[in-house]
């Protein structure tokens, strides 16, 4: 059986929470063609197999929009132009490469 593509080419994995775990949600990405690695809850009845590898990544996402909230101006949005907002957040997102 061959795997439809993803609808959204830029979100061909979802990754997502144990609370995200529900039947219909996996379905619907599925039947979008995406990938979803999102753990089994501990009641599952049938536990999904993830790719942890994988799944590490939302580790890195996660706390990189935890550290991007030290950024006032970016968490409270005062520019005004796109342009200026996307900017900073490039800024701040080197910035905290570089620590």
């Amino acid at each position: 059986m061959k795997r439809r593509s993803c609808t959204n080419r830029k979100h061909e994995y979802i990754l997502a929470a144990k609370g995200s775990d529900s039947k219909e949600f996996v379905e619907t990405l599925e039947n979008q063609g995406c990938v979803a690695t999102i753990p089994s809850r501990k009641n599952a009845k049938k536990p999904r197999e993830i790719d942890r590898e994988q799944y590490k990544e939302r580790f890195i996402i996660e706390t990189f929009f935890s550290k991007i909230k030290y950024f006032r101006r970016i968490f409270s949005r005062f520019d005004k132009t796109t342009t200026a907002f996307s900017g900073f957040l490039h800024l701040a997102g080197v910035l905290i490469w570089m620590r």
